[in-house]
């Protein structure tokens, strides 16, 4: 099983006490930039725009890259993170950044890293999911559960398990593969075997296969502008050591508050993994497929877009790019519709 674990992570995407303890904060001494032209990794798990403007790509092997609009940079263990695998990115109010990776959590002001792991009661240090809520909430969704930051200290938030009929995988059970959050202020956890579990600051709703998904291996959740909850799971039956019985039910899903609903004539959204979707700021929505390219959702019309590889992240920036972090490197979307590698060397415009 342990085997399983690292062969989702390259399909998909392992201190101190305070922030004013010293230990467990580096200093920078340098930003190595790459000028030979190569990708930007082979793995990009996580693009994301700050509020200056960068850009910054996650890794499952090179640690953070960074575009400033002239140069491309890389932070990796030599500069201070934990662990150059880097699956989730975030900015708080204050303009700090803060990486999930493999061996816990880093934040970035600009000038030192801190980090915190396990030793500090970080409930898991393969991190699989960051965010902060409306309300301020900081979660952090781990291959071992949920917990909340308090500013120097981890709690635990434990969410029940519904009951379910299909077989679950004992090394997955708890990873939390999304976290996200509503208009209406209900945090939606994404679960690898038990399905979807909402939490509307009280008590505990489940959804489940019973309940109309295609799989309870979710593994992306996102809002459209109407308040649907659209849900994106994998096949389950691929962890199975039979390579003969890896198929089977997983693809797209749509919640509208009432029912569930698939998508059985949309190519790759069906007995398919999702692995990504993302809302944008035009609140269009983007869903990657596995052997099918990536879709825009607009207008109640399904787009494609050919993409030669798996899609893992997605970003629309200010400027209107639509990056791709896939498996194989960065792509981009240009306005033509035309979908373009992206080298360390570009292009970037």
């Amino acid at each position: 099983m342990k085997i399983l674990l690292l062969s989702l992570l390259t399909i998909l995407t392992a201190s101190c006490n305070s922030q004013e303890k010293k230990k467990g904060t580096v200093e920078i001494k340098n930003q190595t930039e790459q000028k030979k032209p190569e990708q930007i990794g082979q793995y990009v798990v996580e693009t994301f725009q700050d509020s200056k403007g960068n850009l910054w790509f996650g890794t499952l092997e090179k640690g953070v890259a960074k575009y400033n609009g002239s140069n491309l940079t890389y932070l990796t263990t030599k500069d201070g993170l934990p662990n150059n695998r880097v699956t989730n990115i975030i900015e708080d109010k204050a303009g700090s950044l803060w990486f999930g990776t493999g061996a816990g959590i880093s934040k970035f002001d600009g000038k030192t890293f801190t980090n915190y792991s396990e030793k500090d009661g970080l409930c898991s240090n393969m991190i699989s999911n960051l965010l902060i809520d409306s309300k301020g909430n900081f979660w952090i969704g781990t291959w071992g559960g949920v917990c909340k930051f308090e500013g120097n200290q981890f709690q635990n938030f434990p969410i029940p398990y519904p009951k379910i009929e299909t077989k679950i995988n004992p090394d997955t059970k708890d990873w939390i593969t999304s976290i996200t959050e509503d208009t209406k202020g209900n945090i939606w956890f994404g679960r690898d075997g038990y399905g979807v579990s909402k939490f509307d600051g009280n008590s505990f709703v489940h959804f489940t296969t019973k309940e109309g998904l295609n799989s309870n291996n979710v593994q992306t959740i996102a809002e459209d502008k109407e308040g649907n909850v659209w849900i994106g799971t994998r096949v389950a039956e691929k962890d199975n050591a039979d390579t003969d019985k890896r198929k089977g039910n997983g693809g797209l899903n749509k919640y509208d508050g009432n029912k569930i609903v698939q998508f059985p004539k949309i190519n790759g959204l069906d007995k398919s993994d999702v692995f990504t979707i993302y809302k944008d700021n035009s609140t269009d929505l983007w869903i990657s497929s596995t052997n099918n390219g990536v879709y825009n959702y607009k207008n109640n019309e399904f787009i494609n877009y050919k993409v030669p590889t798996s899609t893992m992240s997605f970003l629309k920036d200010k400027k209107g790019n639509i990056w791709l972090g896939c498996a194989g490197g960065l792509y981009k979307i240009d306005k033509d519709g035309k979908t373009i590698n992206v080298t360390t060397n570009g292009p970037w415009n």
